[in-house]
């Protein structure tokens, strides 16, 4: 298993690194929608074995247009030309308020709801793991479009989030297998340790300490950036899990042979990534 989840690895890194050093920020927006919706379509089957019917096509396109939404919002830059002295590009794409699109999904499950034929004591959950899905798997994973469309170093910021998670994974995967003694959470995820943990988040560090010079931002911030960024991560990993206990299945899905499901790859990603956005847009940027 652990030769089948390498070879995964290795052949799915170099693809989503080229994407997001070579791809536009429309590409990556289009990428990033791929994955989410397969989330999302994995997040529902999880749903059905607890009862839970939700409502899949319009969740995805709500999800689509949040994705589209968040790409708009990073074509409007402000570009610094001297001290007293910016430039602003106004965003040509049309552009839809967030608030608003949540406000359309509320009113589609509405309409669906009353328009279908489902029974009305299962109504309230299934419109509950929709909304569940928007808030925990999309709004989440745009901050990685906001990311990438950062202005001069937006795909450098987003290949650190995606490193300082992939290098937490890894070392804690092999560290829980080969010393991991005190479990951390046996009722969620019986294998995670808290050796693990602390090997997740001495990894996301050092990526701090590695990527500083790259991004051309403090050592110090870097790394606070990234600790944060990987202690949000493993809270996202064992809000997963607690998802799977509920269903009773071990992965998600099936599509990455050795990881499981696309939801089993980018738990951690779901609430890393909204941490460095945000440190970056409301500490760093200003």
């Amino acid at each position: 298993m652990t030769a089948v989840r390498i070879a995964t690895a290795a052949v799915l890194i170099p693809a989503v690194v080229a994407a997001v050093w070579w791809g536009s920020p429309a590409v990556v927006a289009a990428l990033v929608g791929l994955i989410v919706v397969l989330a999302l379509l994995e997040f529902f089957k999880l749903g059905e074995r607890v009862g839970l019917q939700g409502y899949r096509v319009w969740t995805c396109i709500c999800a689509l247009a949040v994705l589209f939404q968040q790409w708009s919002a990073t074509q409007t830059q402000e570009i610094a030309l001297g001290r007293n002295v910016h430039i602003t590009r106004d965003s040509t794409a049309w552009q839809l308020p967030l608030e608003l699109i949540f406000f359309i999904f509320v009113l589609g499950v509405a309409a669906s709801l009353f328009a279908s034929r489902r029974p009305l004591a299962s109504a309230l959950g299934d419109m509950g793991i929709s909304a569940a899905g928007l808030l925990f798997i999309v709004l989440p994973s745009s901050a990685l479009v906001r990311l990438d469309g950062v202005p001069m170093i937006g795909p450098r910021l987003l290949l650190f989030t995606l490193v300082l998670v992939w290098a937490g994974d890894t070392l804690a995967y092999f560290t829980g297998r080969t010393i991991g003694r005190w479990r951390m959470a046996p009722q969620l995820s019986p294998g995670k340790t808290w050796e693990g943990a602390a090997a997740n988040l001495l990894a996301s560090l050092a990526v701090g300490a590695a990527f500083a010079r790259w991004l051309h931002i403090d050592g110090r911030e870097v790394m606070a950036m990234a600790g944060l960024a990987n202690i949000a991560g493993q809270a996202g990993d064992l809000l997963k899990s607690a998802y799977k206990r509920c269903a009773n299945v071990k992965d998600s899905g099936t599509l990455l042979p050795g990881h499981g499901g696309v939801l089993d790859r980018i738990d951690a990603l779901l609430l890393a990534a909204p941490v460095v956005w945000y440190y970056f847009d409301l500490v760093l940027a200003r």
